[in-house]
């Protein structure tokens, strides 16, 4: 009987846990179909079946061009469509050549477009200057390595293990593609191939269209490798297409000519995700030089400090751009991070920490990098305002006051912003100092016939409370001609033929002579001083706050004082900004012109911001002033080839890993013309 009461019981359990289990599977069976939905999503190549997936791929889209504009369209793969297009395929041969900055005559490109593999990329070299073949294979190395990074190869895995990049598209062929570099040095081994490069062993296989892609580079005039102010930066680029083989010729008169030429012939190559191929055009012809010499960029490493390789990310988006000068504020009174080999205490005593530094090999490591973009480092320590405590130091070495007013209070009477600090204009150990920095920097950088000093916002009452002098703006003269004769004796005793310092109480004076100083104007671009610096014979590179300062429009960041210019500069007001046209200066004053620069000053900007801070809004002054176009429209109608032309430069910025700021909903990018 006992028995019999216990089977009855245990049945019953198990039938009660039988029913919860069956209830657990049916309430939960929307879990577990959203589990498994979510891990196609997480999968998808695992995946046959793409119909669950919310948001249409990119694929689900082709395109047409038609009166010059690409029109998106639904394609059905499994439909009678035809081939479908991708955007940046029907981008590139539809309208105008998609070249950013556009180049300054007309060019010519194929209506037909040819794919291929980075593997398929050779380089010859024609040169009789040894250090520019050396120069050029350096820049081509990285020319290619965006290639694979814009084909999203990956060299480093084994070829079984890599996205099928182009193997399905190459019918079985076997035949290995190799890169080669020529050149007519017999001096300069010939770089191996693109796997050993990245130390990975795969077969190539042929794919596309070509069997290979030439890139023959001739420089002859000049081996000058120096940066100068009349550096010849024209380049010719053509291509011509035969028997499944791209010849594309660059020449140039310079080393500098033939790096820009080849920062359009990247902009020339995209990359087909359709085909997971890259493309380019069978043929063109492209002739271009730049309008303006100087066409800079100013990154404020004080106010916030930036590692290296942020610095090399914004030089890599110069070099595609076509800017030419890095201008390095690399000190400031906030913090002092350059360590000096003859004084380190400034980086001891400036420093925000041991980490927030930059070391010799720091500034020569960019240097050297920004040389292969053809991009110059003009580093900038600001005298003799915008001191602080890096300077702090002088007595007890025995030096006496470097600096003065240092973290004086209210900082309001003494200086523009906190902390507050100013040279000495009075210790002979200040201009000792300075004149072994200028020396370092000059040996960091290489020989140069520009050189930045600084020289703005002093403030005279800080001075005024150590000096009875009546003439303290001629103390301020006196500083700026001594600095200045520093500097010759730290450049071997030759006078660098420009030396740059920014606009002033002192630059509306006649103090410093014109035919050695340039005035880098940052003031509004409606002053006065405008005309008055013209007039007085100076040389100008253009700033202007108005229009060319990216730190604008983002409020205050305190509480008393002007902390802040407003309103936000937009791309559309970097690219409209022509002071020369809008002065309406004759050819005399318009020589005076050098070129301008857009500054980005770091109060409010670290490194997390600043890719989206400085791009595209940099590439918009780039074209500026490389083709400066003519512009007879209304601020809120740019011609809409400049907005698809921009739109597609930024995307190839993304591409490189630069976080560039988005210009419009993705809508508007694939709807070329329908949201201006």
């Amino acid at each position: 009987m006992s028995l019999a009461v216990s089977l009855r019981r245990a049945l019953l359990v198990l039938l009660t846990g039988a029913v919860f289990i069956l209830t657990v599977l049916y309430w939960n069976q929307n879990v577990i179909k959203t589990q498994a939905y979510t891990e196609s999503q997480l999968r998808p190549h695992a995946q046959k079946d793409h119909q669950f997936i919310p948001i249409p791929l990119e694929k689900s889209w082709t395109y047409k061009c038609e009166n010059d504009r690409c029109v998106r369209v639904g394609y059905h793969k499994n439909g009678q469509d035809a081939k479908r297009v991708s955007f940046i395929s029907c981008s590139m041969t539809c309208g105008d050549i998609n070249i950013w900055p556009h180049p300054t005559t007309k060019s010519l490109i194929s209506a037909h477009t040819l794919r291929f593999s980075v593997e398929d990329v050779q380089l010859h070299l024609d040169s009789p200057h040894r250090e520019v073949c050396k120069q050029l294979k350096l820049s081509f190395d990285w020319f290619l390595k965006q290639l694979r990074q814009i084909q999203r190869l990956n060299y480093a895995v084994h070829t079984s293990e890599m996205p099928m990049a182009a193997s399905a598209a190459s019918g079985g062929s076997e035949s290995a593609s190799r890169l080669r570099q020529h050149n007519t040095d017999p001096d300069v081994a010939e770089t191996p191939p693109v796997a050993s490069l990245f130390g990975a062993t795969f077969s190539s296989h042929r794919a596309g269209d070509l069997e290979s892609l030439q890139v023959k580079i001739s420089v002859h005039k000049s081996g000058e490798l120096d940066f100068k102010l009349d550096n010849d930066e024209s380049y010719q680029l053509s291509s011509t297409f035969e028997n499944r083989r791209i010849v594309v010729h660059i020449t140039a008169h310079t080393f500098f000519g033939a790096r820009h030429g080849l920062s359009t012939l990247q902009q020339l190559i995209w990359y087909d995700d359709e085909e997971r191929l890259l493309r380019t055009y069978a043929s063109s012809l492209i002739n271009d030089v730049p309008k303006f010499r100087y066409r800079g960029l100013m990154l404020d490493t004080s106010r916030h400090f930036f590692t290296v390789e942020a610095i090399k990310r914004t030089i890599t988006a110069m070099g595609m751009a076509k800017l030419n000068r890095f201008h390095w504020h690399i000190t400031d009174a906030q913090s002092f991070p350059y360590v000096s080999q003859h004084y380190p205490e400034l980086a001891e005593h400036g420093a925000y920490s041991e980490s927030e530094t930059y070391s010799e090999q720091d500034v020569r490591e960019v240097n050297e990098f920004a040389k292969m973009f053809g991009v110059q480092v003009l580093l900038e320590i600001d005298a003799p305002a915008h001191a602080g405590n890096g300077w702090d130091w002088g007595p007890k070495r025995g030096l006496g006051e470097l600096s003065l007013c240092i973290n004086q209070q209210p900082w309001s009477f003494y200086c523009g912003e906190p902390p507050c600090g100013q040279l000495n204009p009075k210790n002979n150990h200040t201009y000792l100092i300075l004149q072994r920095l200028y020396e370092e920097f000059l040996k960091l950088t290489g020989p140069t016939d520009m050189f930045h000093l600084g020289g703005d916002e002093v403030n005279l009452d800080c001075w005024a409370q150590y000096f009875n002098d009546t003439d303290l703006r001629g103390l301020w003269c006196d500083f700026m001609l001594q600095s200045n004769a520093r500097l010759k004796l730290a450049n071997g005793n030759v006078a660098p033929k420009h030396v740059v310092v920014w606009s002033s109480a002192l630059t509306n004076t006649k103090c410093l002579p014109n035919s050695q100083f340039v005035v880098q104007v940052w003031g509004g671009s409606t002053w006065q001083e405008n005309y008055d610096l013209l007039d007085n014979g100076y040389n100008i590179i253009f700033s202007h706050v108005d229009a060319w300062y990216l730190d604008c429009g983002f409020g205050s960041w305190r509480a008393t004082g002007e902390a802040a210019c407003s309103p936000y500069r937009t791309w559309q007001n970097v690219y409209k900004h022509r002071p020369w046209e809008r002065m309406r200066l004759d050819k005399k004053r318009r020589k005076q012109v050098l070129g301008g620069e857009v500054c980005l000053w770091t109060e409010q900007v670290d490194e997390s911001q600043l890719d989206n801070r400085l791009w595209p809004r940099a590439a918009a002054l780039a074209e500026r002033l490389w083709s400066d176009p003519n512009d007879d429209h209304d601020f809120d109608i740019l011609p809409p080839e400049v907005f698809r032309r921009i739109s597609l430069f930024r995307n190839r910025l993304v591409e490189l890993g630069i976080k560039a700021e988005a210009l419009f909903p993705k809508y508007c990018a694939q709807n070329p013309g329908e949201c201006i």
